[in-house]
């Protein structure tokens, strides 16, 4: 193992072939969820991994029966009314974004189980994106009290459409993998049994092709998100700006206690 990726020690790495880097969110106890240190390094790798002169591919999943869960609890909680938590998470879920759309290196997202929330922001983003028939793919910004942030606004309807879009992201309603291969959520959908082993012959037979001619091609279409890049930033501030408001805490606090939110019912804007 190189100690290029030592210091992103919330994470596992390994080499499950020649070239290719699988990365792991390795906290199987509280479904992967995201705290604070861990956002930073996921935002931070994409550079490493842009710089990597041994790798070709990346792959990324999740340890036990989940992707990733999202933000955990303390991370949500650290930034609501704090202005500068705020800020510094707005700058990271910004990096990350624009981090995995200029990283050179072709990525695949293998989905196992429940994704969301920042964890989500890979799977979705990712090159190629292989669900299995459990993953349970769900944006709960709105059920949390603030407007669909992270990737949300980037890259739903350009992948399924606005009505799909509008629907999912207003709702929260989860997408099961079949469903999310159906509306063109995602690449794939495949048995939960071969989801890893897809992933894995996937990526060796992108390791195996013309580097240049998969890297400039990725680059071009990545283009399509470079352009909507406007429409990202506008998104993830007003996410940003729900963390000042009344509803994020009533939001937490019916997760907390299991149970649906109560809102307020007006707004000004």
């Amino acid at each position: 193992m190189s100690d290029r990726y030592a210091k992103y020690h919330k994470m596992k790495f390994d080499y499950p072939a020649d070239r290719v880097l699988r990365i792991t969110f390795d906290r199987p106890e509280s479904f992967n969820s995201v705290d604070a240190e861990t956002h930073t390094q996921m935002t931070d790798m994409w550079l490493d991994i842009d710089r990597d002169p041994d790798i070709s591919v990346v792959i990324v999943t999740g340890a036990g029966k989940a992707f990733s869960a999202g933000g955990d609890f303390s991370l949500i909680e650290s930034m609501i009314g704090n202005s500068y938590e705020i800020m510094k998470t707005w700058k990271e879920a910004k990096d990350l974004v624009y981090n995995i759309i200029n990283c050179n290196k072709p990525i695949i997202s293998a989905i196992n189980g429940p994704a969301a929330g920042a964890g989500l922001v890979v799977a979705l983003l990712a090159d190629i994106s292989i669900a299995g028939k459990k993953a349970k793919i769900v944006d709960g910004h709105p059920r949390l009290g603030v407007a669909a942030g992270d990737v949300a606004a980037i890259i739903w309807p350009l992948l399924t459409s606005m009505a799909k879009a509008k629907y999912y992201l207003m709702t929260c309603k989860p997408v099961s993998g079949e469903e999310a291969e159906r509306i063109g959520l995602v690449s794939m959908c495949v048995e939960d049994d071969v989801l890893q082993q897809t992933a894995l012959d996937t990526a060796v037979e992108l390791a195996n092709g013309s580097q240049s001619a998969i890297r400039w091609t990725k680059y071009s279409l990545n283009n399509w998100l470079r352009q909507a890049g406007p429409i990202f930033d506008a998104s993830t501030a007003l996410e940003m700006l729900g963390f000042m408001g009344e509803d994020v805490k009533e939001g937490v606090l019916s997760h907390r206690e299991k149970r649906a939110p109560n809102f307020r019912k007006d707004c000004p804007l």
